[in-house]
């Protein structure tokens, strides 16, 4: 999945996303309750609230700050009109849906740099969806149709978006500065979601 060999600035921005993020990662994965026994449908539905509460916020910020390097297919890969859609589809009002709490602490978005950090996190995500998928799918009866889309975002595309989404990463140019504050930025998407997610009591 790594870019091609030709592209030698990007196995090391890759890399150095890959390898910042990883205990951030961990922590985090060990503590969302997908796989707990005791997640019931009301525990799901609660988890998407804040979901839906991290996401919004955060992409509104992305794509209006203007800063994402040219490459990036915004109308393909945006996440919350899904989010949404899950929501009513789990018995929220779209009333409902407009009154949640919404996440105050997000990363900065303030270089080019940072933006590429948060779409590795929030495209990395859309990858490891595929196995929440099939153990909601296995538990809790959930499809696309009926709470489930988010975890299967770009459904049969998941794989072949990912290796593009590597590509145009590879494909920007960033030097050491540059590449800190994209790793920075994605670390600061996985605090920030975890403070947000323990915030909202949907942890583990």
């Amino acid at each position: 999945m790594h870019p091609q060999a030709h592209d030698v600035a990007a196995p090391s921005l890759l890399e150095a996303l890959r390898a910042g993020t990883a205990l951030l990662h961990v922590a985090l994965e060990k503590r969302l309750p997908f796989f707990s026994p005791q997640l019931d449908a009301d525990g799901y539905r609660r988890l998407f609230e804040a979901y839906y509460g991290f996401y919004h916020p955060l992409e509104s910020r992305l794509y209006d700050c203007a800063l994402i390097p040219v490459g990036f297919n915004q109308a393909l890969r945006v996440k919350t009109p899904t989010l949404h859609s899950d929501l009513i589809a789990l018995g929220l009002t779209s009333q409902a849906v407009a009154a949640l709490p919404l996440c105050p602490r997000l990363p900065r978005l303030d270089t080019p740099a940072a933006c590429l950090g948060v779409l590795y996190v929030l495209e990395g995500a859309t990858l490891g969806g595929q196995v929440l998928r099939r153990e909601m799918a296995r538990r809790l009866a959930l499809d696309a149709s009926n709470g489930g889309a988010f975890l299967d975002i770009y459904g049969t595309e998941t794989g072949r978006r990912w290796k593009d989404f590597l590509d145009y990463l590879g494909h920007v140019p960033l030097d050491d500065l540059g590449r800190q504050q994209a790793e920075d930025a994605a670390c600061s998407t996985f605090s920030c979601f975890e403070q947000w997610l323990d915030s909202q009591e949907v942890l583990l």
